[in-house]
């Protein structure tokens, strides 16, 4: 059994009520206090995007000293989100000098257990996302070359269909036509995971698994629920997945108090 922890949308730096980002600072600090209160009981987390609001050296510094070291525990695993910044997220989260380059920043991370691939969705200067030639292809050969009979998952920040949340859907993945051809390819990806919607949801797509992580610095309401789009109001929230011995993946939501 592999259990991994999933969260998303922490937006460190966003200036809510003038605060300066205090109030993003204080929730995501206490997911990862959450987390890291529950020992040997994960084999990952995972990031899914929009660690930064405005994607500025001081956002990801914030994030690193939140997250501790992460020589103990599970390792965390992050992909950026449409308000993460390349070139800083390279700097600051890979150790890299990314000041000139403004390629996808995709990772492969092979666990003991399950092959995580974390892709860049994100179009710099826009809000909806893409998965470009080169990222489809990268992920084409990470799941064609990797020699260990392990599930995969295929982990982007933005939804690949609708989830009938007008304030998301106007800027989910663009082309998920191209995906679903890929992941037609690899039987062995068990579930494909993304943030972004700010709400914990679940479909398919591609005949697998389409899991939604909660939002950690708002939640993004229902059109029956009121007119405002984003509730700050809610408590943040984490995704617990299990895969089993027969590589079924169960999700358990949990709200943070």
């Amino acid at each position: 059994m592999f259990v991994f922890a999933q969260l998303s949308d922490i937006h460190l730096g966003q200036n809510r009520a003038g605060d300066g980002g205090a109030r993003a600072g204080e929730r995501a600090r206490r997911v990862m206090r959450f987390l890291d209160r529950l020992p040997g009981c994960l084999d990952a987390v995972l990031m899914t995007g929009d660690i930064a609001d405005h994607g500025t050296d001081e956002e990801y510094k914030e994030f690193l000293a939140i997250a501790g070291d992460r020589d103990e525990g599970p390792p965390l695993l992050t992909c950026p989100g449409n308000h993460d910044v390349r070139a800083a997220y390279r700097r600051h989260l890979l150790g890299e000098d990314g000041a000139d380059r403004s390629d996808a920043v995709n990772q492969v991370h092979r666990l003991p257990g399950a092959t995580f691939l974390m892709c860049d969705s994100s179009i710099p200067g826009r809000d909806d996302g893409a998965l470009t030639a080169e990222t489809l292809a990268w992920l084409d050969r990470e799941l064609t070359d990797d020699p260990r009979d392990v599930p995969a998952f295929v982990v982007l920040h933005h939804p690949p269909v609708p989830l009938h949340l007008p304030y998301v859907d106007g800027i989910r993945l663009t082309d998920e036509r191209s995906l679903v051809a890929l992941l037609e390819r690899h039987p062995r990806v068990a579930a494909v995971l993304c943030g972004h919607a700010h709400t914990a949801a679940a479909t398919t797509f591609a005949g697998r698994p389409l899991v939604v992580s909660p939002g950690t610095v708002s939640t993004c309401t229902l059109p029956w629920e009121g007119d405002e789009p984003l509730d700050y109001d809610l408590p943040p929230a984490v995704a617990f997945h299990v895969l089993d011995d027969d590589n079924r993946l169960t999700t358990h939501f949990r709200v943070i108090p």
